[in-house]
């Protein structure tokens, strides 16, 4: 399950979906249980997680910025934002043993920028591929688009640039995880986030138990 000769002792969960799927939640939820399990746990996001990351997030999700942003541009920012995540906080955390839990990694660039930006499944994956490691481990809290930002209007009242798009962006977003879902069916949990949250967190916690019990051999 894990990846073979990988250069570090911990374990890298991302926690991917769409727009009110619940990912802050649930990783917090999943780190205090990782917690009281005895595991060393650090909790991260994307875009961001270290000062340039989030100088970077800033600026790719300020709504009210009058900076256009093309699409390839968008691309290599979450790229460039990414790079130094890994570099700065990501991998000395799984080289000293901890168990990295990270809201959005590459699949959110495939699913947001390949597919639902029309730039190319295979293309973004490409480039994802051969800049950083697959994660170990993949949650995909998949909900409905429409009650996805249903949610997200009850939480909020300021959406940031990328929330802001159209309810069929948000589609095809849905559409580019489900896709790589099936594509890595052994990396890929796909957890239905409409449930009650306990539900999805005992869910996701059953999900992962075999990947801690490879990590405690």
């Amino acid at each position: 399950m894990q990846q073979i000769n990988k250069p570090y002792e911990g374990l890298f969960i991302t926690i991917e979906g769409g727009e009110g799927c619940g990912k802050t939640s649930v990783c917090e939820r999943l780190a205090e249980e990782l917690h009281k399990k005895g595991y060393p746990v650090m909790r991260t996001r994307e875009p961001g997680g270290a000062p340039l990351s989030e100088h970077i997030r800033s600026l790719l999700l300020n709504p009210k910025s009058d900076m256009p942003i093309c699409e390839k541009a968008e691309l290599l920012l979450f790229l460039a934002a990414r790079v130094q995540h890994l570099e700065e906080s990501i991998m000395p955390a799984l080289r000293e043993g901890k168990i990295v839990l990270c809201e959005r990694f590459n699949d959110s660039t495939i699913a947001y920028q390949g597919c639902a930006r029309g730039l190319g499944t295979d293309y973004v994956e490409q480039l994802c591929d051969t800049l950083f490691e697959s994660p170990d481990f993949t949650l995909l809290l998949d909900i409905d688009p429409e009650e996805g930002m249903r949610r997200k209007k009850n939480q909020t009242k300021k959406f940031d640039r990328i929330e802001e798009e159209n309810l069929q962006f948000h589609r095809e977003v849905r559409r580019g995880f489900l896709y790589l879902a099936d594509e890595s069916p052994q990396r890929i949990a796909v957890l239905d986030a409409a449930l009650p949250l306990e539900e999805v967190i005992r869910s996701a916690t059953e999900a992962l138990e075999p990947h801690l019990m490879i990590k405690k051999r």
